[in-house]
């Protein structure tokens, strides 16, 4: 035990100087505790106790009494306990680690008994005599009560190693299992590593310490200390695989080949059967401990062999005997695991199962039977059992696997070291769901060793086999796989093949709070994964913006190229997109679009990426539902005017993402704000330098821009300063040319939304525009995805040609046959097509009167004169499509009739203009009657009830004329009546008294009604 004898008189010594001795020796605890190996805790409140001694001591040195007996006995007391105390807590920090873990019990008892000398001697102050202040005197009464008080106890940990060790002794346990538990727990209480040589340093110290017990002549401790060796000798860290296997050979080879019959000693006179637990009764006979507990629990008192009289309190365990059986047992098991392995290499499938079952049933009975199991090298046999063909038989090699590795770094080793092992593991990780899961969980407890763990990473297929364990219903295979997947996430690799099986946590995790190089190999990998949508956006949920943003933000260029590419990757997916800009993410990727470099070859490849980014966060903006926050981008005129700066400065790709991103924002809520802030920023000027650019796909984006830039009308007015011939004829070349569909369409498109001015109209017809389109529309060439935009753009475009005021221009389309072709359309084309046409036939209308020819005067006979020409029934005169571009004629008006129809307002108009034509000025009787035939005034009437102002306004307008006259206000008078009612209620002022005047005409108001 520890030493601990003191002198204990200081009798001879002045009281002042014991005094100073007992403080100084207290600093002296106080700072030694906090070095002790052991007990820091109750060391740290003995000296939380002693500190507070001191003022008392020091209050007692002031005193001139100190020659009292009574004084000088508790002072004695004192000294003795605390220099006793300081003893211990020196030794506590000096002596071996284990040793003093196996003596803590003795440690807090003597902590223990110096607290209560302590709290004693206190007591025994004889405080009236010494004139003490209230305060000292409360405080000695408090330290004492709490000393008194205060119980140590050894750490529950320790404690829990002790009663193993004590356990472990008196059962002999010789288990590997046992030992390394113990050796585990015995390392975190002292604070020393497991490892091999650390562990073997700190074993042979502690066998010092029996020297040390045997000079003190303590046999006792040391017998104790030589079991407590022996017992965790049989740990893995106490001895290398290599000293193992040198003794078990040495041993088994000594044993011979033949299992040994049992004395007859080992049997039970009760059962018959060798015993496990003898024990010897008071007749001196042994019996198997639960045979003749029964025995003497069935009323026998007699002994089964002798017929003497037992005392049945008496049942001592025959150790002896015991170890006797179990030698027998361990000379019988070893060579029975040696003979085994010739019979796993059978070609009997069903031996060789048989077999399995056997040596599992061994190992499962002593850690000691799975050490001879290894020692014989069985783990690459078992192994390449994995191979075979049943099932049964792969399923218990992995048992059998499985609690050979447990917790067994040899074992780790061995499989590590078998050709092929781990692959023929992970190949069973794609069978049956029983053998997946045994092999799940093999491979889980062999992940816990470093070199296999790399291994298991690099077998083709493992990771996404896991991966999908990880989803599976078994609850306890896929815990196993996720933790597996842990353990594997410590290769950068690995982690890469995790993500590219849609397993991003340990991705993140990197991105997140790793070094920058792998910070860049993971953003360049996530850039380069073809990743679904729904990866996409678990990967937004799952918290990669973050540390991308800050990558883009404050990394260098590697870092900054790694990031944009996995943001561009990502942000394809519009959800993702907003979150992005809703996340700030449109300032860092501009200013790495505006990022100045010394390296020429990365400044351009990183503002391609930005660009194409941006151009994806554009796309969301777009897409967004209509029920979220609107998210504004690209608001700021700055960032405008910089990117449009920049198409004249960058390549061909960067160039593509801008000018598309403006197109894209032209489609947006904010559309009438980006389009006027791009063309104050000169966007049309740089657009029409574009349209003669050799690169076709750019051309073709700046011509979509252009066209979507003057859409509209207001933008076109302020822009036809920019327009020139040069840029006509480009335009012109274009449709001539060009083999995109869209870019024709968007083509057509400028010279639809071009201001209707009739220099730019010269230059088109001079370009020869005209036959151009005409030729587009008649021969169908447009047959593509873009189909109706390329009509509806081109009848756009000939619109410009129709205009009344240039009968030139008119004559030059209808002689290219538009007309009819514009017909055909009212009934084939989309609801623009149809609006359009309808305008351009409008148009040609209101020419007509002025073109039609008068009848000729008839000469000569009847009899012999030509038949006369039909006479046109609105114009009266002779009509034709191209000489007078008459609706009827063209067969027009049923087809317009139709459209007032349509569910488009515009449309609506449209046709409604085109109609009204027929019935202005003095033909109102006669178009009036066309258009009755044509069953056209029902829908006008309709058109009240629509929500359109405008729609409503002009068919109250055809109908007042048309209701001018008796024949039409008697025949759709009273249909008009309920409509027209309501509209003198509900409708605009203006609205409000046109109805009232067709009231009227029908006689419903009086012509003085206050509604005129």
């Amino acid at each position: 035990m520890l030493a601990l004898d003191l002198a204990t008189s200081v009798a001879s010594a002045p009281a002042s100087e014991v005094i100073s001795q007992t403080v100084e020796a207290i600093f002296e605890i106080v700072v030694a505790s906090r070095d002790v190996l052991v007990e820091k805790d109750t060391f740290k409140e003995l000296a939380t106790y002693l500190e507070r001694i001191v003022p008392i001591l020091r209050e007692l040195n002031k005193k001139t009494v100190l020659h009292s007996e009574s004084l000088n006995n508790v002072l004695e007391i004192l000294n003795r306990e605390i220099r006793s105390a300081k003893k211990m807590t020196i030794e506590c920090s000096k002596r071996n680690k284990m040793y003093l873990l196996m003596n803590c019990r003795t440690i807090v008892n003597h902590l223990q008994n110096t607290m209560s000398e302590i709290s004693h001697a206190l007591g025994l102050l004889p405080l009236t005599s010494l004139d003490l202040s209230s305060g000292i005197v409360e405080e000695i009464g408090k330290v004492r009560d709490n000393m008194l008080g205060a119980e140590f106890r050894a750490a529950i940990a320790e404690e829990e190693i002790l009663d193993k060790i004590e356990t472990g002794i008196q059962e002999r346990n010789v288990d590997r299992s046992y030992a390394n538990s113990l050796v585990v727990l015995i390392a975190k209480a002292v604070g020393i590593s497991t490892e091999r040589s650390a562990w073997k340093k700190e074993l042979e110290e502690f066998r010092s310490e029996i020297e040390n017990a045997r000079l003190r002549k303590d046999q006792a401790e040391a017998i104790q200390m030589e079991q407590i060796i022996a017992l965790l000798e049989r740990a893995d860290a106490a001895s290398s695989p290599e000293e193992k296997e040198r003794k078990y050979f040495t041993k088994r080879r000594s044993l011979g080949s033949q299992p040994l019959e049992p004395l007859q000693s080992f049997h039970c006179p009760i059962t018959g059967d060798v015993m496990v637990d003898p024990v010897e009764t008071s007749s001196g006979q042994t019996f198997e401990r639960t045979a003749i507990e029964k025995w003497l629990a069935d009323g026998n008192s007699l002994c089964p062999l002798t017929r003497t009289s037992l005392d049945t309190s008496i049942l001592r365990p025959n150790k002896t005997l015991r170890q006797s059986i179990e030698e027998w047992k361990d000379r019988n098991t070893m060579i029975m695991i040696a003979s085994m392995k010739s019979k796993l290499k059978s070609e009997d499938e069903e031996e060789v199962l048989h077999c399995l079952e056997e040596l599992l049933d061994l190992c499962k009975q002593r850690d000691l039977h799975q050490e001879w199991v290894l020692l014989e090298d069985y783990i690459p046999i078992l192994l390449q059992l994995l191979g075979v063909r049943k099932p049964e038989i792969r399923n218990q090699v992995l048992v059998n696997l499985f609690i050979l590795v447990k917790d067994n770094d040899d074992a780790k080793e061995r499989t590590a070291r078998a050709d092929n092992g781990i692959e023929l593991i992970v190949r069973s990780l794609g069978r049956r769901v029983e053998e997946r899961k045994l092999a799940v969980a093999l491979l889980l407890e062999l992940s816990k060793y470093n070199l296999i763990r790399d291994k298991i990473g690099k077998v083709q297929g493992s990771i996404l086999l896991l991966v999908t364990m990880s989803n599976s219903d078994d609850n306890q295979a896929a815990r196993d796989a996720r933790e597996l997947l842990e353990n594997l996430s410590f290769s950068d690799q690995n982690v890469i093949q995790m993500a590219k099986a849609n397993y991003f946590k340990h991705l993140l995790q990197r991105l997140s709070t790793g070094p920058e190089d792998v910070k860049v190999a993971m953003a360049s990998n996530l850039a380069d994964m073809e990743l679904t949508d729904h990866n996409k956006e678990s990967l937004l949920e799952g918290g990669v913006l973050g540390p991308l943003l800050d990558m883009v933000s404050h990394g260098d260029v590697p870092i900054k190229m790694g990031a944009v590419r996995a943001l561009r990757n990502l942000s394809s997916l519009p959800k993702n997109g907003l979150q992005m800009i809703r996340a700030g993410a449109e300032r860092p990727l501009l200013d790495l679009l505006f990022y100045h470099s010394s390296s020429a070859s990365s400044l351009s490849s990183l503002r391609a990426h930005s660009a194409a980014t941006i151009l994806h966060l554009a796309r969301s903006v777009v897409f967004q539902e209509s029920s979220q926050t609107p998210a504004s981008f690209l608001e700021s005129d700055e960032d405008i005017s910089k990117l449009l700066y920049l198409i004249n400065l960058t390549g061909p790709d960067v160039q593509h993402s801008i000018i598309l991103t403006f197109h894209t924002l032209c489609q947006s809520p904010s559309a009438i704000n980006i389009k006027t802030k791009l063309i104050e920023s000169s966007a049309v000027q740089v657009l029409i330098q574009l349209l003669e650019h050799e690169n076709p796909n750019l051309r073709a984006n700046a011509v979509k821009l252009l066209s979507c830039l003057i859409e509209g009308g207001s933008e076109a007015i302020s822009i036809k300063e920019h327009v020139g011939q040069k840029c006509i004829e480009n335009i012109v070349k274009i449709i001539k040319s060009s083999s995109d569909e869209e870019e024709i369409a968007s083509a057509m498109g400028v010279i639809s939304n071009l201001p209707e001015i009739t220099q730019i109209t010269e230059w088109f017809v001079d370009a020869g525009v005209l036959p151009v389109i005409f030729n587009f529309l008649r021969n169908g060439k447009q047959n593509g995805p873009h189909k109706n935009q390329v009509i509806e753009n081109a009848v756009g475009a000939i619109c410009r040609f129709t205009v009344p005021s240039n009968l030139e221009w008119q004559r030059s389309a209808a002689e290219a046959g538009i007309i009819p072709l514009f017909v055909q359309l009212l009934e084939s084309g989309t609801s623009l097509t149809k609006t359009r046409a309808a305008l351009s036939l409008s148009r040609f209308s209101q020419s007509s009167p002025r073109l039609t020819r008068s009848l000729p005067k008839r000469r000569g006979l009847w009899c012999f004169s030509p038949p006369p020409e039909t006479v046109c029934p609105v114009h009266g005169g002779i009509c034709g499509i191209v000489s007078s571009f008459c609706l009827v004629e063209a067969d027009a008006v049923r087809p317009l009739v139709r459209m007032l129809g349509e569910p488009d307002p515009e449309a609506c108009e449209a046709s409604l203009d085109a109609l009204v034509t027929l019935i202005e000025g003095e033909r109102l009787q006669n178009g009036s009657k066309v258009l009755t035939d044509a069953d056209a005034i029902p829908p006008i009437i309709k058109l009240l009830v629509q929500p359109s102002p405008s729609l409503q306004e002009k068919a109250l307008h055809a109908l007042e004329r048309m209701f001018r006259l008796l024949e039409f206000k008697q025949k759709f008078g009273a249909s008009a009546q309920m409509p027209l009612v309501d509209l003198t209620q509900r409708g605009t002022g203006s609205m409000k008294s046109m109805a009232a005047r067709i009231l009227a005409h029908l006689n419903v108001l009086h012509d003085q009604s206050s509604y005129f």
